[in-house]
């Protein structure tokens, strides 16, 4: 069997200190991955981000999917810098150049100027009420979602109302940051993920929150369902992954209802994302989605 190292994050780990709410992912994730991949010859094995470049000789591929603290603090640049050390010893999947380009919120600026169809944004610096109120006159929108540009999972991300007092200072980003027009769709319809292994299309889903929230996450009480998508959506995502100069082994295309009535792209994962296996057909080996994951990731280990 050829060994494949999951990394995850600390705060992931069963009766961990600190363990996230929504660590049960973990064991939902493995729990497809193990088997499917053990019937493709991959034994795929639990390690943490943090001691990768000590273990990555033990293994012929990392792949990253589950390290939910890497932008917290100082976690990112250590976390960057731990993959670009276990890329000499083994293969990194998705490679050390996508993690450390999509590690950066300013990459859907980029991918919009080629002709993906995106949500309107300014990226700021630092977070200022000055720089807020141009945000409210600029979008002529009631509410902006502040987001750090380095982030994930609604970490120190702030829903703010033209009205409402300006955030404390340990609730906004805390640095570089995107400020984008609220999009009511996420709450009247949901958010929509589109999951791609080896630039095929696997299987979609639709993700919703809890009444009177935004947040389409688990952690603050989200529920999915699975989704077919229709032929025009599938065009629009084709079109996103299509503005793309590389390949990844491993996508989430998340999307939400803009004001024309048409899809626009939210984010565009590839670090760390929760692939929402069990929406994918097949349980446990039979599991299509981590089967389809498994025989990609062959086919890149025959690159090398």
């Amino acid at each position: 069997m050829t060994k494949v190292a999951i990394l995850v994050s600390a705060n992931m780990l069963p009766g961990a200190d600190g363990a996230r709410v929504d660590a049960f992912e973990l064991t939902a994730e493995m729990g497809k991955i193990i088997p499917a991949f053990a019937t493709e010859g991959l034994a795929a094995e639990v390690v943490l981000w943090k001691e990768a470049a000590t273990r990555a000789s033990d293994y012929a591929a990392i792949l990253p999917l589950i390290v939910w603290d890497y932008f917290e603090d100082e976690n990112t640049a250590l976390f960057l810098k731990e993959m670009a050390k276990a890329s000499k010893k083994t293969r990194v999947f998705n490679s050390c150049e996508i993690l450390n380009w999509n590690s950066n919120k300013a990459y859907l600026a980029e991918l919009e100027k080629k002709g993906a169809p995106g949500i309107p944004t300014i990226t700021v610096d630092k977070v200022t009420p000055a720089r807020v109120a141009i945000a409210f006159e600029t979008f002529g929108s009631e509410k902006l979602v502040i987001k750090p540009q380095i982030g994930a999972g609604a970490w120190r991300q702030v829903l703010l109302s033209k009205d409402d007092a300006y955030p404390n200072a340990q609730d906004l980003p805390p640095a570089a940051a995107i400020l984008q027009p609220f999009l009511p769709s996420v709450q009247s319809e949901g958010e929509y993920s589109f999951l791609y292994f080896g630039g095929e299309f696997s299987h979609a889903l639709l993700k919703t929150a809890v009444t009177g929230d935004y947040r389409i996450q688990s952690a603050y009480g989200g529920k999915a369902i699975g989704y077919k998508p229709k032929p025009d959506e599938f065009e629009t995502v084709q079109r996103i992954l299509d503005s793309l100069d590389f390949k990844p082994l491993y996508a989430r295309v998340d999307l939400l209802r803009g004001l024309d009535g048409e899809l626009k792209l939210i984010e565009l994962e590839m670090i760390e994302p929760y692939l929402y296996l069990p929406f994918a057909d097949g349980e446990g080996a039979e599991n299509q989605g981590a089967l389809m994951l498994a025989r990609a990731l062959k086919e890149r280990l025959k690159w090398s």
